[in-house]
């Protein structure tokens, strides 16, 4: 079993930071992956990176301006948001996924455990 614990959200102008924080509580997962639901869409992909941190993977609308860290030593898993935007605004989840074998990293349906997730407001 994984438990999964999103921190760090709230309300930012645009062009602000936020660092989200994803507790994980597990002895392994292979990799983690953040995701969002803006309101009234479907959820979305993010970012994802392997237990190791070696390889991380972004969606186009956030590359170059989102950087996915972690810290094993605190089981936790960083999502620094930079130069926000207002589309930007969202439920952020962290999820996390045993096995490079259950599917693209970037299909939501490729994760076993979800945080509860944190919301993101970016005001213009």
């Amino acid at each position: 079993q994984v438990h999964l614990e999103e921190s760090g959200g709230g309300l930012v102008q645009e062009g602000g930071s936020l660092r989200l924080s994803c507790a994980i509580q597990s002895t392994y997962a292979y990799g983690t992956g953040w995701f969002r639901q803006p309101p009234g869409k479907e959820r979305e992909f993010v970012g994802f990176t392997v237990y190791t941190g070696s390889t991380t993977y972004y969606a186009d609308v956030v590359k170059g301006r989102f950087t996915i860290s972690r810290d094993n030593t605190k089981s936790t898993v960083y999502l620094q948001m930079d130069s926000l935007k207002p589309e930007d605004t969202a439920t952020y989840y962290c999820a996390a996924k045993r096995s490079y074998a259950d599917g693209w990293y970037g299909d939501e349906k490729s994760y076993q455990y979800w945080g509860q997730g944190t919301q993101v407001n970016v005001s213009k």
